[in-house]
């Protein structure tokens, strides 16, 4: 049974008495990509898909990986009249991918020795550098430790039974003890990501829970994040992402984070960011700029047709919470239409044909707040937009602040899918390794490198290499580095 809204009596009528003839005329716009249709028995809701389904195709398997050839014998004698005459006419190839177990090896390196016969003493090469003092894994192999803990989230101890099953006897202490040292190492490196996002013009920041192991308990600790993408206004900074670990969500930590960050956050409205935007700030004021999809979702969640019809209470759907929902999507369609144009084109849309449904937007939403009880939920949604008003339109001026702060959220969800699998962090110097490995991997996606080869070239690499030329490690530059190796490979 779905249960209406007071104010209108058909679900499907989304168009409030108040609405304007700019919000009329949108209302023929596409509606979100999912399309709600009434239940036609029994209450029931179906999701109708706004594209159209393309028929599946099957990919061929990627050039690159190596065939072999098994040739299936062919008949000696026709099999229709029984002649051995026969002449090939041709072949038909069916594929099947396969995979090798990967194979596990020790490199001995040898170093002789020498004696002098005219001194006697004895001559030596030096022993060869090794990431951990006196450890036993291979840059490659602790390379593939790493990412498989901080980007496929599998525990040490899982890790170690694997190893196990395959021969090779790497204790869970062991493992332990080599992402502590690689963390050390790499230090350096996560700060200079650091660096870079904090030189930023605009910066998306927001944070995230994660279980922390107490004594007899876990307590809830806060990872938190902030991106560098300029990409959407068509920057030629590379993107970046750094993390910080924390034992509380206080305000201080932001505080900390930022201390000599004096531009544009993008965030949501989480109370601790308040003293970083105020006037008597050292440094300054930060500006705020607000997440529309925050804003959006807590509309959304109250107009979700299909997901309260699977609860068995009964369905109250709000046709506000649909009409902003609609008035949302007109938006965020507009909005990719510039995605990656450069902030003055950007800003020349948004006046043209942004602004004027913002405006549109916040007529209609203060004429219905007006009409709302504060203890609607409906109203709450509201109330969390009006209040910051200035916040959210501030992408209007500005053609280099973006709708949303789905870029940080997006930084965070991998943390959020990880933590079923390794449940807490075993302590606070465990959590910090866990922010700076994060930052490393997280960073070298965002400039699509694989993180496991560049770990591992950067650990085989990173103790002759000078210390005043760190920045040739980070990722973007060493995607670059590799690229012109393997153009100037090609050409010889």
């Amino acid at each position: 049974m779905i249960q209406l809204d007071p104010i209108v009596a058909d679900p499907m009528n989304i168009s409030a008495p108040s609405c304007c003839a700019l919000c009329a005329a949108a209302s023929s716009a596409a509606w979100p990509r999912r399309i709600v249709s009434a239940a036609r028995a029994g209450g029931a809701a179906t999701l109708v898909p706004a594209h159209a389904r393309r028929k599946p195709v099957r990919k061929p398997f990627p050039p690159h990986l190596p065939r072999e050839r098994v040739l299936v014998p062919g008949p000696t004698a026709c099999a229709c009249c029984g002649s051995t005459r026969l002449s090939k006419l041709g072949e038909d190839i069916t594929e099947t991918l396969e995979v090798i177990p990967r194979q596990w090896k020790v490199i001995q390196h040898v170093r002789e020795k020498f004696t002098c016969r005219a001194c006697e003493k004895i001559s030596q090469a030096p022993a060869p550098f090794h990431v951990i003092a006196r450890g036993r894994a291979g840059p490659s192999l602790l390379a593939m430790i790493l990412y498989a803990k901080f980007a496929l989230h599998q525990p040490l101890n899982r890790q170690s039974e694997a190893y196990a099953r395959e021969g090779v006897d790497l204790p869970l202490s062991t493992l332990a003890d080599d992402v502590g040292a690689c963390a050390a190492v790499l230090t350096p490196l996560a700060e200079r990501i650091g660096a870079h996002v904090f030189a930023a013009a605009r910066i998306h920041g927001d944070d995230t829970p994660v279980p922390l192991l107490a004594k007899g308990k876990t307590v809830q600790a806060r990872l938190w994040t902030y991106v560098r993408d300029d990409r959407p206004f068509g920057g030629p900074d590379p993107p970046a992402a750094v993390y910080f670990f924390s034992r509380d969500r206080s305000g201080e930590r932001p505080q900390r984070h930022l201390a000599n960050y004096g531009s544009i956050l993008q965030a949501d409205a989480y109370a601790g960011f308040n003293a970083l935007y105020k006037d008597d700030r050292p440094l300054g004021p930060i500006t705020e700029a607000a997440c529309w999809a925050h804003a959006r979702r807590k509309f959304f969640v109250l107009a979700d047709i299909a997901t309260k019809a699977r609860t068995n209470k009964p369905v109250i759907v709000s046709p506000i919470a649909l009409e902003a929902v609609r008035r949302f999507d007109v938006i965020f369609e507009w909005e990719r239409s510039i995605n990656g144009l450069p902030p003055a084109q950007r800003l020349a849309v948004r006046e043209k044909e942004i602004a004027p449904i913002v405006e549109a937007f916040e007529v209609w939403m203060r004429a219905e707040r007006a009409r709302l009880s504060r203890h609607a939920e409906v109203a709450k949604a509201m109330d969390y937009m009006l209040k910051r008003w200035t916040a959210f339109t501030r992408f209007l001026a500005d053609g280099r602040i973006c709708l949303s702060n789905n870029a940080a959220e997006r930084a965070l969800r991998g943390i959020a899918l990880g933590r079923k699998s390794w449940l807490f962090a075993g302590s606070e110097r465990g959590g910090e390794r866990a922010a700076i490995m994060d930052s490393l991997i997280q960073t070298a996606m965002l400039n699509g490198v694989d993180p496991q080869a560049w770990l591992a070239d950067v650990l085989n690499r990173i103790a002759d290499h000078p210390i005043t030329d760190l920045p040739a490690m980070l990722p973007w530059s060493w995607k670059k580095s590799r690229e012109i190796m393997l153009h100037a490979a090609a050409a010889a």
